[in-house]
């Protein structure tokens, strides 16, 4: 939805694309601390549904929203108190229209944050559990409302007034606070693996928070590190000019479309491995990940020869200004093989969070981000004076480097080594 939405933004003009998508990356930000409850949570609840113990599960997903929920209140003050700030990365010699409408989009979402974010947190765990079917549906239901409001808010249909960007932002706090609601409803009638109680929901464990927290944190530490690095490679491409910013904003956005495909075999299979450990079956969830493995690559094969093939038509669908789509069409060969490495690495790196080896992603990620997502990019982008090129290039040579250093870690066996079960 964001992809559509985005592509609504375009037709009202580059600056204000440019600023709406860089607000969606400040939000991906903040969506990554949250991981700490959701990934934590799913690794333990996997467990226990596995053992086929029920109450544990029950208390761990109640444990997690209640800090969900508290987190979600934080995030809204922050989003609308300091969203000025934050668009200070955009220079304002450069265009000031990008700015204001980066901080309208940021505000107004931040005003229904407490609902989307604890039904966020609920979602995510959901499906992280295998509930995929439940989760979908919540997410087809948000997303037919975000897509029916946001041109009819944008563009002022049917006698509304013409909103803008803070349509955009009011169509998707609307559609999520439905969706909290749908989920809720799910949550308390038991239509789902796990059940919301009340209970567990007032009652805080300090035991069952350092479980999450220890089950959690390092992917936690990981998204937001990939996530803060994005942000830094988003302000080089800012402070480059608002033709390369909008291109870049493009590729982010055909690129958070595309990961959602990598993320349902990732999820689907950090699931089945967290299940089938659980049911001490190790046998089952290294076909399970081998085949997860094989379905990917004939996949992301497809998807990188219909981007080179339909090049210019994706790229029009966003955004007419010609500047931008002749340096997207010659960028988008750079962008188009940096997602081989990335769809195989997401899937591997889900079979690794599956059995719990979670430290060695941590701090994969944050040496690479480091040394080559903000330090190299900086070199390419000021010195070399690579720009969109090599943005992606770097990220490209990123991804196949986790990606081979990730693959031998699992194949390489030493998972099975860490977890008892497995030696049953």
């Amino acid at each position: 939805m964001w992809t559509i939405e985005a592509i609504f933004i375009g037709k009202v003009s580059a600056a204000a694309f440019a600023g709406v998508g860089m607000a969606i990356q400040i939000i991906l930000v903040f969506f990554s601390i949250l991981l700490t409850f959701v990934v934590g949570a799913s690794i333990i609840i996997n467990r226990h549904l596995g053992a086929q113990e029920h109450f544990q599960a029950n208390h761990i997903f109640g444990q997690a929203m209640m800090m969900g929920i508290v987190m979600s209140f934080v995030f809204a003050v922050m989003w609308y108190s300091g969203a000025i700030h934050l668009f200070k990365l955009i220079e304002e010699g450069e265009s000031v229209m990008a700015r204001t409408a980066g901080v309208t989009y940021l505000r107004t979402v931040a005003l229904f944050a407490p609902l989307l974010i604890t039904n966020f947190v609920a979602v995510g765990i959901i499906r992280a559990i295998g509930d995929t079917r439940h989760s979908m549906t919540i997410n087809v239901l948000i997303n037919g409302i975000n897509l029916l409001l946001c041109p009819v808010l944008i563009f002022g249909w049917f006698g509304i007034p013409r909103l803008g960007v803070q349509g955009a932002a009011l169509a998707v706090g609307i559609a999520h606070s439905v969706g909290f609601f749908v989920t809720f409803y799910l949550l308390r009638k038991r239509k789902v693996s796990v059940f919301l109680s009340f209970r567990e929901l007032a009652s805080p464990r300090w035991e069952s928070f350092k479980m999450l927290f220890k089950s959690g944190l390092p992917t936690t530490i990981e998204q937001l590190t990939w996530a803060l690095g994005q942000l830094v490679v988003t302000g080089y491409a800012a402070k480059i000019g608002v033709i390369v910013l909008s291109t870049h904003t493009l590729f982010v956005r055909i690129q958070s479309l595309l990961s959602m495909v990598y993320m349902g075999f990732s999820l689907a299979a950090m699931s089945q491995m967290g299940k089938n450990l659980g049911a001490a079956d190790s046998v089952l969830a290294y076909r399970m990940a081998r085949t997860a493995h094989r379905v990917m690559a004939v996949l992301v094969l497809g998807i990188v020869a219909t981007l080179i093939l339909f090049s210019r038509s994706l790229i029009t669908i966003f955004t007419a200004d010609p500047q931008v789509v002749a340096l997207g069409q010659m960028a988008i060969f750079f962008f188009a093989f940096a997602q081989i490495p990335k769809a195989l690495n997401n899937v591997v790196s889900g079979n690794l969070r599956g059995v719990g080896d979670l430290k060695w992603l941590m701090w994969l990620t944050i040496v690479f981000v480091l040394i080559l997502e903000v330090g190299f990019n900086w070199v390419s982008a000021f010195i070399l004076g690579w720009g969109i090129y090599g943005i992606w290039g770097v990220q490209s040579l990123d991804e196949t480097i986790r990606f081979g250093l990730n693959l031998l870690r699992f194949a390489g066996g030493s998972w099975r080594e860490e977890e008892p079960c497995l030696q049953k």
